[in-house]
């Protein structure tokens, strides 16, 4: 593993930094710039920003004649497709030393190096107007055709240009070069990036409708999606290699009816690491700043900020490994250089999966709460589920709980925590996707018109219990708001279902960090509000809540209250006196809380004795 500077021609040593290589120029760079939301791999290479070297995928990537890969939003899709173009393309080959020392694939590159023409097409760019998509597509595809042309001037001569670009449709046009290509022997390398951008986006603002007139029959993107297909089959096709990456595997699935024009590398193992960091990467990172005195936090105490809000992303079966998210990670270096404590918004803007792209797996027609707004309310609160994650799925199969949990997974909400004779154990992998979860959720039920409350107003409520101890007035608050708002009644039914529920508002809060089923003095906590003093020292307490569920309809109730609230008090008594607990937190006031639902109105709610931190 290497981080890399730049060596602009200047000859390089090596160094450690957190028991990661570290290749530096000599001398080295005061502050090797942090490529926040960079996807130019020449860019960052030829100024000599930062770069985690991730150069060695390419050859166990070389196997794959036809690949592709599905990850999460900013996990470094975008720059690895520019590294795929700058070390394939033919074009590039006399700035290789430039471009590529100091990395893994520098040292010792391999055969297929600057071999290829290679056609690369970023399909994020487009407005999500049905009316002009198509206009807008063939014209986007046709430049990057005519560019790919003008880079290799010397391979198509100016007849055989013509001749390309002649028809009127890209899927002619693309034909006319394949035909060219393998007439003459030249290889071609294509490269797709955000394949399912637009498509994700029409489907979430125009409906299934809108989204099956090009996706389906003699769609314009099917249409383009078989001619690839053609030029990537058999003898002579053209296609040499092909590299395809997007967020989810439906839109693929639905043009090609399944991706069988290649190898979907998403789950396998090797290929774990190739997008995001390790925890000896992001050590490295730190070690490295700090040393150079432009990061004065604890390295420990930042990895573990980091940790639990940007790491946990398994996205293999047999990966033996988690990884952090990369666009969190340079998020929170930028925002803490120089010398600047913990960021004060932890969660990066850019990584939000927005509420809209999600909607329709959630709703019928904005009216309903459908199957699969059920499985996220349980997930939040049962924490995990399992599943046999599903390689593709077309759009209209999404209603069935493992496709809908595997979307899940690959939009990087949930992860893999273990494999159970052939299923995986999913949960949400940060805190980061936590909150994201419960804003889904409090989503959810107010598109629907079922329940809503004041952020506002319950933010400063949140605040009462994190600095002053009075937790009341928040557990009142949505207890009235419960009893007033009819429409959630009929969804609060079952303890998992009301922790569900209370976890989507309690996540609302800055000065907690919220654990579902939290293993507390050998048993677990339904709920654990922990202070977060990393970034607020000043919260003063935190809180462990027993949640107690009686059915209505069972006959009298308060002899049922009386005694769930008994029990509560008894596990809490535990939970609150668990020894890590009380040694982690010993500057801060520790309460448990016994919250008890009979059907969808809180009929009780009581403190255990305060457990003072300190000695």
């Amino acid at each position: 593993m290497a981080i890399v500077a730049p060596t602009l021609g200047v000859a390089t040593q090596r160094a450690t930094q957190g028991n990661v290589d570290v290749a530096l120029t000599a001398p080295p760079p005061v502050r090797p710039r942090i490529p926040y939301g960079e996807a130019s791999f020449r860019r960052i290479r030829v100024n000599g920003w930062l770069y985690v070297d991730k150069t060695r995928f390419l050859r166990p990537l070389e196997e794959e004649r036809y690949a592709f890969l599905i990850r999460p939003r900013r996990f470094g899709k975008s720059c690895w497709v520019s590294l795929l173009e700058n070390y394939y393309d033919r074009h590039w080959r006399a700035e290789f030393e430039q471009v590529f020392a100091g990395t893994d694939i520098g040292a010792s590159p391999t055969d297929e190096r600057h071999g290829y023409v290679t056609l690369r097409f970023n399909f994020s760019a487009f407005n999500d107007d049905p009316a002009t998509l198509e206009h807008h597509f063939e014209e986007y595809c046709a430049l990057r055709i005519r560019a790919a042309l003008r880079r290799h001037a010397d391979l198509f001569p100016g007849q055989a240009v013509r001749d390309i670009l002649r028809p009127d449709s890209v899927n002619a046009k693309l034909n006319e070069l394949f035909d060219y290509a393998v007439d003459h022997d030249i290889r071609l390398y294509v490269l797709i990036d955000e394949y399912d951008n637009f498509a994700n986006t029409i489907l979430a603002h125009h409906g299934g409708a809108a989204y099956e007139r090009f996706t389906h029959g003699g769609g314009f993107y099917r249409n383009f999606f078989a001619t690839l297909k053609a030029g990537a089959g058999g003898e002579g096709g053209g296609i040499e290699r092909l590299f395809i990456t997007g967020v989810s595997p439906v839109t693929l699935d639905d043009v090609t009816s399944g991706f069988n024009i290649g190898t979907n590398i998403s789950l396998l193992p090797e290929f774990n690491e190739m997008l995001g960091f390790t925890e000896a990467e992001v050590r490295g990172l730190v070690a490295m700043y700090r040393e150079r005195g432009l990061f004065d936090q604890d390295v420990d105490e930042a990895l573990g900020v980091m940790s639990e809000w940007y790491n946990g992303y398994r996205f293999a079966n047999e990966a033996p490994t988690d990884v952090y998210n990369t666009d969190m990670v340079l998020y929170y270096l930028k925002a803490s250089m120089p010398n600047k404590r913990v960021p004060e918004d932890l969660i990066d803007t850019n990584v939000r999966i927005d509420y809209g792209k999600l909607r329709h797996l959630l709703t019928i027609g904005r009216q309903q709460l459908n199957g699969n707004f059920d499985q996220l309310r349980h997930l939040v609160a049962q924490g995990r589920a399992s599943v046999r994650i599903k390689r593709s799925f077309p759009l209209d199969e999404l209603d069935r709980p493992d496709n809908f949990l595997s979307l899940l997974h690959y939009f990087g909400l949930l992860s893999i925590r273990e494999t159970v004779h052939g299923r995986a154990w999913l949960a949400i992998p940060n805190q980061t996707v936590q909150q994201l979860m419960y804003g889904y959720l409090r989503d959810g039920f107010r598109d629907v018109g079922i329940f809503s409350v004041s952020r506002h107003a319950y933010a400063e409520l949140m605040q009462r219990m994190a600095y002053e101890g009075d937790w009341r007035p928040a557990l009142e608050h949505l207890r009235d708001a419960v009893k007033t708002q009819t429409g959630i009644h009929d969804y609060l039914g079952g303890e998992k279902v009301v922790q569900g529920f209370l976890a989507a508002h309690f996540g609302m809060a800055d000065e907690f960090l919220l654990h579902s089923e939290h293993e507390l003095g050998k048993g677990y906590a339904d709920l654990y509000l922990e202070p977060f003093t990393a970034k607020l020292p000043s919260v003063g307490y935190g809180y462990v809540i027993e949640l107690k569920y009686l059915k209505r309809g069972k006959g009298p109730v308060d002899g049922r209250v009386t005694a769930a609230v008994k029990e509560a008090k008894a596990q809490l008594s535990r939970y609150v006196a668990d020894e890590q607990l009380v040694q982690r937190h010993r500057n801060v006031r520790l309460i448990g809380l016994a919250v008890v639902f009979h059907g969808w109105e809180m009929v009780a709610c009581e403190a255990v004795e305060a457990t003072p931190g300190g000695d």
